[in-house]
């Protein structure tokens, strides 16, 4: 299983199961998350903590769910919690685009909720 989502009250996180996010599966990831928006997730939530890298494409498919969430009024963020922002993120700006959370928790109380229960956090 390489996406899995959540939710947490009405916003949904959608774990990565990737340590290489790229073309071979940004459409996907794309088809995966977009069935969810289609189904009446507005407030989404990747967690992208396992990745160790994403490709320009991953990327991509990325900022065409946000533009798909913004058209109806919700909101995406990420969890991404790298030392060193993929460079992907650097050269294209889009760490100033994403709402970008060091962890989980803080992605979910950026919308008001607390966690009452552990989630599918990763184990290092």
């Amino acid at each position: 299983m390489e996406f899995k989502s959540e939710k947490f009250e009405d916003v949904t996180v959608v774990y990565v199961y990737l340590k290489r996010a790229t073309l071979a599966k940004a459409v996907k990831f794309k088809e995966f998350v977009m069935e969810l928006i289609d189904q009446g997730s507005h407030k989404v939530i990747i967690d992208l903590t396992i990745c160790e890298y994403i490709d320009s494409t991953f990327l991509g498919a990325m900022v065409s769910l946000l533009k798909k969430i913004n058209s109806i009024q919700g909101d995406l963020r990420l969890v991404y919690n790298k030392e060193a922002p993929s460079l992907v993120f650097v050269i294209t700006r889009m760490d100033k685009v994403f709402k970008i959370f060091d962890t989980l928790d803080e992605a979910l109380d950026s919308f008001g909720i607390k966690r009452s229960k552990p989630g599918l956090d990763w184990v290092n």
